[in-house]
């Protein structure tokens, strides 16, 4: 599926494998359909928790 540029902006980011094993097991234990999508969700969880300023 193409991604809609106009509402959507790819980033590169490293993480350090210790964290992609914690991010893969996310994914499967929540059963989401890749590991993007599980990042874009503990993002979106992790800004649910910041404190609004």
């Amino acid at each position: 599926m193409p991604i809609d540029k106009s509402k959507n902006t790819q980033i590169l980011v490293s993480f350090p494998n210790d964290m992609i094993e914690e991010i893969e097991k996310f994914w499967h234990e929540k059963q989401l359909k890749s590991r993007s999508e599980a990042i874009r969700e503990l993002v979106r969880i992790a800004l649910e928790k910041e404190p609004s300023e």
